[in-house]
């Protein structure tokens, strides 16, 4: 499995954390009552963490499709190189650094390292289009 893959691999696995994390802080708010019940009514949350920890997953959920679009294309067309091992990184690392700064309410530096992991990703997609001919 090529690099890319793997980070595309660990992605996939920050996904699922990012389930279990406002699920975790949901239950820890509501109870275990609620979470095993039908949740018929929506509750919303008094505490900021769970508030954060769903909003950097829906974050996540925003630019994941076309991470993994991006590297799987990559792939397959043979333009794994340089440009999508460092942008597979970045994009990756960068997930990483935004869960706990968003749920720390780290104002700027989240953004910046939002920032960042587009900037991954868009070097993914662009050594899609400097392929050699």
């Amino acid at each position: 499995m090529t690099t890319e893959l793997t980070y595309l691999s660990l992605t996939l696995i920050l996904a699922l954390v990012q389930v279990f994390l406002p699920a975790g802080a949901r239950t820890a708010e509501f109870g275990l009552r609620w979470n095993a019940g039908a949740r018929d009514q929506t509750r919303v949350s008094t505490r900021p963490l769970t508030g954060r920890l769903e909003r950097a997953q829906a974050n996540l959920y925003e630019t994941l499709p076309l991470f993994i679009g991006a590297v799987l294309i990559a792939h397959s067309v043979g333009a794994d190189g340089r440009l999508t091992l460092w942008g597979t990184a970045l994009y990756f690392w960068a997930r990483v650094a935004y869960v706990p700064l968003y749920a720390f309410g780290v104002p700027y530096v989240r953004s910046l390292v939002w920032v960042v992991s587009l900037a991954g990703l868009i070097m993914v997609l662009a050594s899609l289009f400097l392929l050699k001919a």
